[in-house]
């Protein structure tokens, strides 16, 4: 896959799968849900205030005869009972509706009822680029500054959406600033960590290295200039950002300047996590619905 009409193409195929919103109560996830049931992606179980839910679907003309209404008006009991759903096999998909990140992450992590796996719940961003391919990019919305330890999670997460969209041995370029090893850039001692890790096969299924600055990690000619050569360099699948503000600011110039068609899922968990912004476009929660329905397909 190299776009996301090819994903869509491969995923309406499939049997729609069912998604569970906490707080679902929300114009634009009910705009979202409304899309992928047309475009035969998904049925939703829409967990809130089953009168503020009528209301606006009736204001965006959705129609709720292939929806179930769990009518609870507690946000906490709202995204427990969404969570619940995933967790006992009722549903396919968590995604957030009107509540907070925070609430709906706490429950997640619950250790009776929700859909934790010993894994670090991180973001994976799916774009489209000007090289003829999908790039992912992690972590642009969960760890804050992730340690060596979550960064191995972090790759390892997105490396499971990337084998799904069709990279069998993903390339991971571990980013900083510079593309060398600097011992006052915990950055680039981290990457050399994690690509000796991955050479010695400590970390499978992946072809890891850094660092890598942004412009050699994408561009094969950036990097002959520099003299780098590496199976990853001008050629990577995946960018590990150094942290979240990195991660975060590239994601939206991906999103803002450079324009490209943009998905996100929380991964980590049992099951793939939509948490989409009021920022994002009604495109971008599509795309985001349709990753999380393609990673449930193994």
């Amino acid at each position: 896959m190299k776009t996301f009409k090819e994903m869509y193409n491969y995923v309406k195929k499939l049997a729609p799968k069912t998604i569970a919103v906490a707080q679902a109560a929300d114009e634009d996830v009910l705009e979202a849900i409304k899309e992928a049931h047309e475009r035969g992606i998904v049925n939703a179980i829409l967990v809130g205030d089953r009168e503020k839910i009528e209301r606006i679907a009736s204001s965006i003309s959705m129609p709720l005869r292939d929806h179930e209404i769990i009518d609870i008006k507690s946000s906490l009991e709202a995204c427990r009972e969404a969570v619940k759903l995933v967790s006992d096999g009722k549903a396919d998909i968590l995604m957030k509706g009107l509540v907070q990140t925070a609430e709906i992450l706490r429950v997640v992590l619950d250790k009776e009822i929700g859909l934790r796996t010993g894994r670090t719940l991180s973001h994976v961003a799916v774009f489209e680029s000007p090289y003829n391919r999908f790039i992912l990019l992690t972590d642009v919305a969960m760890n804050i500054a992730p340690d060596l330890k979550a960064k191995i999670d972090i790759i390892l997460n997105a490396a499971d959406v990337a084998r799904q969209i069709g990279i069998a041995m993903p390339k991971v370029a571990v980013l900083g600033a510079v593309e060398t090893v600097n011992p006052d850039m915990q950055a680039t001692v981290d990457a050399a960590i994690l690509s000796k890790m991955s050479e010695r096969g400590q970390i499978k299924n992946v072809i890891i290295d850094g660092p890598l600055a942004l412009d050699n990690a994408l561009s094969e000619e950036s990097a002959r200039q520099k003299g780098i050569v590496s199976p990853v360099a001008g050629n990577a699948d995946i960018l590990l950002a150094p942290d979240i503000e990195a991660g975060n600011i590239l994601y939206k110039a991906i999103t803002y300047i450079a324009e490209r068609k943009i998905a996100g899922i929380i991964m980590g968990a049992k099951r793939p996590i939509v948490l989409t912004s009021r920022a994002d476009s009604s495109e971008s929660k599509f795309n985001s619905i349709m990753l999380a329905s393609l990673m449930i397909q193994s």
